[in-house]
């Protein structure tokens, strides 16, 4: 069987095996790479969830997706037209690739060449303005005169005009929820649309209808596949903010366009300029940002990429993994810290994280600290 890491193509029995273990309960994209790194592989990473539950503290194992479930997945994929490309492959985005919870499989659909071109975000309210609206279009359509794709969430206002004036030129609409669910509903006919011109992505499930917390979710797709994320309205508390702040994270350029101080929807925007963000009254300043980042190779590996060698470590002692849970609680700490306070090993604290995780015990916070939930 080749290496999971070879960039050329999982076999099919992998990836049914990739997609049953982050479809199973409590794996994450953070947990399937330590999972992979742990077992050296998904079928044995399977294999070992319900004794990792056990040991984490659970009463009973968390539910592990079936053989079945996965096949139907697929196969009603397939009907839909649906892609599923694995991290290290060929047609994964190089940026994406990047961001430290990479998804390590992602649900595409349309000319997925449109993903190996250089590519902007462009996102804003929802309540857009028709001022706001129209200048997100026509940057949408200068910047694909210059060879940049438009990403953006489908979502109604920026989002909808971005996507529609970039259609010409390559779009990338990130979804929050499954590819049989678009949302808004209202935008099925652009999303139809989009197809043609470009993709449509998403990490969740087929049939999964999206929920208020998978747009943050969505976010970070949306900044992690792009060299940077213009905001062009945003109120103080905005999804958009959110998106802003994630591209900062992963080290995107993060553009602002000015508004009105009398108008909520630019609050957010200006803000965002008052604390460094690029300001764009037209599309050759985002260009000026982006081009000479364009010429450089972007890293063509993730900063943890799954290595697929089993390095499973021994089961830490009873004692070792009481002093590793009693050092945890409702706050988030470094694993740093948890490693220097209990004296244990990195793996054997890193295997008592995992184990608590996968019990339904761990908390993970974006930058990366953890706590018991």
């Amino acid at each position: 069987m080749p290496n999971e890491t070879d960039k050329v193509r999982l076999t099919d029995e992998q990836r049914l095996d990739w997609l049953r273990l982050i479809r199973s309960v409590n794996v994450g994209p953070r947990t399937f790479r330590t999972l992979i790194n742990h077992f050296g592989g998904a079928r044995r990473a399977l294999a070992a969830l319900p004794d990792l539950a056990r040991r984490g503290g659970a009463d009973r194992p968390g539910r592990i997706c079936s053989v079945a479930e996965a096949e139907t997945e697929i196969a009603a994929a397939r009907r839909l037209g649906v892609t599923f490309v694995a991290l290290g492959e060929q047609d994964y985005p190089v940026r994406l690739r990047m961001i430290d919870d990479a998804p390590p499989l992602i649900a595409v659909r349309g000319r997925i060449e449109t993903l190996h071109h250089a590519m902007i975000a462009i996102v804003g309210s929802r309540n857009a303005s028709a001022a706001g609206a129209k200048f997100a279009a026509e940057l949408a359509r200068d910047l694909g005169r210059e060879g940049f794709v438009t990403v953006s969430g489908l979502a109604r206002g920026i989002d909808a005009a971005a996507h529609r004036a970039s259609l010409a030129t390559g779009t990338v609409a990130v979804l929050a929820g499954g590819h049989d669910h678009i949302y808004p509903p209202e935008h099925a006919e652009l999303a139809g649309q989009i197809l043609e011109h470009g993709v449509l992505l998403t990490e969740m499930p087929l049939s999964w209808e999206p929920r208020g917390r998978d747009f943050p979710r969505r976010n970070r797709l949306i900044s992690g596949l792009s060299l940077g994320v213009v905001i062009v309205e945003a109120a103080r508390r905005s999804g958009s903010l959110i998106t802003a702040r994630m591209a900062l994270e992963q080290g995107r350029e993060v553009f602002a366009v000015p508004g009105s101080p009398l108008d909520p929807r630019a609050e957010g925007t200006n803000g965002l300029l008052k604390q460094g963000a690029t300001l764009v009254t037209e599309a050759a300043d985002v260009i000026a940002v982006l081009r000479p980042i364009v010429g450089q190779a972007a890293p063509d590996q993730p900063a943890e990429e799954p290595s697929f060698e089993p390095a499973v470590p021994d089961e830490p002692a009873a004692d070792e993994r009481r002093c590793v849970v009693a050092l945890l609680g409702p706050t988030p700490v470094e694993i740093d810290d948890l490693v220097r306070l209990s004296g244990a090993s990195p793996a054997v604290v890193r295997t008592v994280l995992l184990e608590l995780e996968i019990a339904g015990r761990l908390a993970r916070q974006p930058d990366g600290r953890i706590g018991l939930l």
